[in-house]
């Protein structure tokens, strides 16, 4: 399975240094590159135009001069796996694309980045065919970068940088939780309210390594907060908006688990069952139907909002409902209509 559904590349302390009593005043950017194997110095000034260089928990230029006991955090995003990209030609549909940016409307069943049983056919095989031989305005060649991933099964919208210094500072805008996500997803039952917030810390199931569960215990796992709204009823499922104020593996689908409605043929999280409705033969043909329409948890990132890393300017995207979900949906609207068991 493919861990990644909501998956930021997230920002975390990679680093932390306090300056030796003894050291010699230098650049903090040439300081960085003597303690960190391997940075570039493209990555450090594209962290400081960041704010991701904290000098005593203060942001820091490149050119400031460092100072004994001086301590030094350094904010990068997770580092990539040391997997060879090979270029595929495997079509994919763009939305928006500028020197540093390309949005993505992503087709379920398309896993985002190579890993463990997905070494080839993936979004990154695709974007290495797109962009290459491709350069940028200074003849470097165009390097994608993630900012965060969607689950191969979950359709919709994905935000790429085309360069260090957007991958850092739209990185930095998921680590501050300022980026707008909202995800339409069909879950099984309904509800008594029309809005709530799930707030519960997601860690790897100790029953089942490939999904994730809640725990109580602050201790364990990453907190983790959904907040959704109902947006059509249907008696046995359930249209509801997500919005994401973090992004972790799987939160979506572990949190609606969680709080007893999976999504709806969510295998890995108990969807893929007939958890609510009746027990006649006609039901459960209805049901399956629908399972074969949707063979997938029915999820969708129908919105993403961000701040331009250049320009600065508000971006605003929006992606239709797939038709394999669209379909299923017009199923249940046509079965809560004329059923009135459901009723």
């Amino acid at each position: 399975m493919e861990n990644e559904e909501s998956q930021e590349i997230e920002l975390y302390e990679n680093y932390r240094f306090t300056v030796d009593r003894g050291q010699e005043t230098m650049r903090l950017d040439k300081y960085l590159q003597m303690r960190i194997e391997g940075v570039s110095r493209n990555k450090i000034q594209a962290a400081t135009k960041a704010s991701c260089i904290l000098v005593n928990d203060k942001a820091s230029k490149s050119n400031y001069k460092i100072k004994p006991l001086d301590v030094i955090s350094v904010l990068l995003p997770t580092p990539p796996r040391e997997i060879e990209i090979i270029p595929e030609d495997i079509p994919f549909k763009i939305v928006y694309e500028d020197d540093d940016v390309l949005v993505v409307d992503k087709q379920a069943g398309l896993v985002v980045h190579p890993g463990y049983a997905n070494f080839t056919g993936t979004l990154l095989n695709a974007l290495a065919f797109y962009y290459d031989g491709k350069k940028d305005k200074q003849g470097n060649p165009i390097t994608p970068y993630l900012v965060h991933r969607i689950d191969k099964d979950t359709s919709g919208l994905l935000l790429i940088a085309k360069n260090e210094d957007a991958q850092v500072a739209l990185a930095k805008q998921f680590f501050e939780h300022t980026i707008e996500r909202k995800y339409n997803a069909l879950v099984w039952g309904d509800f008594n309210e029309d809005d709530g917030t799930i707030d519960g810390n997601l860690a790897r199931s100790q029953k089942d390594r490939r999904i994730m569960a809640v725990y109580d215990d602050p201790e364990v796992g990453k907190h983790a907060v959904t907040h959704w709204h109902v947006l059509e009823r249907f008696g046995y499922v359930t249209l509801v908006e997500c919005v994401l104020e973090t992004g972790r593996t799987h939160q979506i689908r572990a949190h609606m688990k969680h709080i007893g409605h999976p999504l709806f043929n969510d295998a890995a999280y108990g969807g893929d069952q007939i958890l609510k409705g009746t027990t006649f033969s006609k039901y459960k043909q209805f049901v399956n139907n629908c399972f074969q329409l949707l063979p997938r948890q029915a999820l969708h990132a129908l919105v993403l909002g961000f701040e331009h890393p250049t320009t600065h300017k508000l971006m605003h995207f929006e992606s239709p409902i797939p038709d394999d979900m669209a379909a299923v949906l017009g199923k249940w609207t046509t079965y809560a209509q004329n059923s009135k068991e459901v009723l």
